[in-house]
């Protein structure tokens, strides 16, 4: 079973991927039930996890029944227990949050929050409500209170401008999580357009459609656009138990942007 879906997983283009995976959920969860792990976000537990990655697989990643990653569980933890991201409590008004290439661990349970004003947005996701190039975005100056942005600027030749864009359209006060993929033992990102060849590319910065690897000083970056930048490793503040339990990368940073 964890061979075919690695085989799926590395053949099958995603937005068609996208799709199949309504169906194959159910039927990954039913043969993986168990209870050796847990994903946070629907709380199902599984004897293990499936395997995931281009090139480089890694095993025990991937849940069989919301298709969330180590990064989306960490986001969630996050969001749940530091944040007010779920509660309707003392709210009288509802937030506006933009996120950028919707995933599907989220989507529909965002969509139930009625104290959020909640839009996806993407240039190519077929699940997204606005079709929009990030580095030219069709949203007024100061218009989201929340902004998600996750994984998304390794894949953007103008990263600057990317940045620009989202410090832009956020109001002042507001909020953005900006996960990447990080190498966190570089000091400096790399990045070398010469390189083409997609398995040259997968190899070198661990996706064949990534442009960087990032290094730690993502941070800076950040913060040179205007951003103040808050580096959470959240998982410090969780047990050993619970690091395997939910399948996280210990160690992981949250990069915590406001404006």
């Amino acid at each position: 079973m964890k061979k075919l879906f690695k085989f799926i997983l590395n053949t099958i283009p995603r937005p068609l991927l996208i799709r199949l995976s309504y169906v194959a959920r159910p039927v990954l969860a039913f043969f993986l039930k168990g209870d050796t792990f847990t994903d946070p976000i629907d709380g199902k537990s599984f004897k293990t996890f499936l395997p995931y990655g281009y090139g480089n697989q890694r095993n025990n990643v991937l849940s069989p029944s919301t298709l969330s990653l180590e990064r989306h569980r960490l986001l969630w933890l996050y969001l749940q227990h530091e944040t007010n991201f779920f509660s309707s409590e003392h709210v009288t008004e509802r937030k506006k949050v933009l996120h950028f290439a919707p995933e599907q661990c989220f989507l529909k349970r965002f969509r139930t929050l009625n104290h959020i004003e909640y839009t996806t947005t993407d240039l190519l996701s077929p699940i997204a409500d606005v079709k929009a190039d990030i580095c030219n975005l069709p949203f007024e100056d100061n218009s989201y209170d929340i902004i998600l942005c996750n994984h998304v600027l390794e894949h953007i030749p103008d990263d600057t401008k990317a940045m620009q864009e989202l410090y832009r359209v956020m109001k002042p006060g507001g909020v953005g999580v900006f996960q990447i993929p990080q190498d966190l033992s570089r000091a400096e990102t790399f990045e070398d357009d010469s390189i083409t060849d997609q398995k040259e590319r997968a190899r070198i910065f661990g996706q064949y459609d990534h442009v960087r690897v990032y290094g730690r000083d993502y941070f800076d970056k950040l913060r040179s656009m205007g951003f103040k930048v808050d580096e959470v490793d959240y998982t410090s503040k969780l047990s050993e138990e619970n690091i395997k339990k939910y399948c996280l990368a210990k160690g992981e940073i949250l990069p915590v942007v406001y404006k």
